[in-house]
């Protein structure tokens, strides 16, 4: 049987002695790492997450930017469009002014050219002619 005596007493103070000595040398050492373990993650944690925000912000300005570029760059496009298309109005109101003139001159010049061919058409109609009859009679005619 047990015998509750001295020697308990002496086990319980030792128990006590070595609970405050592990407490010292042990536990508040591992607990005081353990704690600065967890003050580095979440200020990693909160550098990352101060990171991320920054991240996306940059992302949305840069987002923000690409679409002002584009815009710019569509409503330069419709101005050089809208350019375009007035030069190739004014060219074409130009051209159509020129078309009647050319055409005249064309008319002209063809007319022309038609009474030459013809002149010359009847001079060698008139001398084919002479030269057939006279082939035809056998004689000349003049």
């Amino acid at each position: 049987m047990i015998d509750i005596d001295y020697t308990l007493w002496i086990q319980l103070v030792n128990f006590i002695i070595l609970i405050f000595i592990l407490n010292v040398l042990l536990y508040k050492p591992i607990l005081g790492i353990m704690e600065k373990r967890k003050q580095q993650f979440d200020g990693a944690r909160d550098e990352v997450r101060t990171l991320h925000e920054s991240v996306e912000k940059k992302m949305a300005e840069y987002e923000e930017a690409v679409r002002k570029a584009k815009q710019a760059a569509m409503e330069q496009k419709a101005e050089y469009v809208k350019e375009g298309a007035e030069e190739a109005r004014k060219i074409v109101d130009a051209v159509r002014g020129v078309i009647p003139k050319m055409m005249e001159e064309f008319q002209g010049k063809m007319n022309r050219e038609i009474e030459e061919a013809r002149g010359v058409l009847k001079n060698q109609s008139q001398r084919l002619s002479l030269e057939i009859a006279e082939k035809v009679l056998g004689r000349s005619l003049q």
